[in-house]
C-alpha cells in the first residue's frame, strides 16, 4: 500500500552516510542514531534527532538512550547503529531500522507510517535488521532485542544480556 509520502534527500544522504562508515573517519563524528518523522508529505529527519558518537559519549547505556527516544504517543522511524558482541565473534556493528507505532498513538498516524514504510525501505537496501515496535514490551529489554540481533549475542552496547542463548 503506497501512501504517496516521499523520502527527503537529507534522509537519503544520512542513511548513505550511516551505511558507508570509513575506517579513516573520525569515530566521534560517526552517526549512531537518527529519528525520522513524516511531515508535510515527506519522511524527514526530526529536528535535533541526529546523534553522533560524541553526542552519546556521556550516556551510560546507548541502548537505554535509544529506548528513551520512543515517545508512547508518537509514531516514528529510527535508524540505529547498534554495537553488540556474540560468543563466536568479537564486536559487531549493524544497522537496525525501527518502525515505532505505539498502541496509544492516533490510528491515522499508525496507518500513515505503516503505508509509508515501503518508501523508506527502498532507501534502506542492505540493512540487516528491521523491527516493528508497538510497545516497549516488544523489544524494550536487552534480552528480547539481542535475540533479534542474532544467535549468541552476549552484550548489547557493552552491557551483558542476562540470558545467553
Amino acid at each position: 500500500m503506497a501512501s504517496g509520502v516521499v523520502v527527503s534527500d537529507d534522509v537519503k544522504d544520512i542513511i548513505t552516510e550511516m551505511k558507508v562508515v570509513k575506517n579513516d573517519a573520525d569515530q566521534m563524528e560517526r552517526i549512531r542514531l537518527v529519528v525520522f518523522e513524516i511531515k508535510d508529505g515527506a519522511i524527514v529527519i526530526e529536528e535535533g534527532k541526529v546523534f553522533r558518537e560524541k553526542d552519546l559519549a556521556d550516556k551510560e547505556d546507548i541502548f537505554k538512550f535509544f529506548l528513551s527516544l520512543l515517545d508512547p504517543q508518537t509514531c516514528r522511524y529510527m535508524l540505529y547503529d547498534c554495537h553488540f558482541e556474540t560468543k563466536e565473534s568479537s564486536r559487531k556493528e549493524e544497522l537496525v531500522f525501527v518502525m515505532w507505532a505505539p498502541e496509544s498513538s492516533p490510528i491515522k498516524a499508525k496507518m500513515q507510517y505503516a503505508s509509508s514504510k515501503d518508501s523508506i525501505k527502498k532507501v534502506l537496501s542492505g540493512i540487516k535488521h528491521e523491527l516493528q515496535m508497538n510497545d516497549l514490551s516488544d523489544y524494550g529489554n536487552r534480552d528480547n532485542f539481542a535475540e533479534r540481533m542474532g544467535k549468541g549475542v552476549i552484550r548489547v552496547e557493552g552491557h551483558p544480556v542476562s540470558s545467553h542463548r
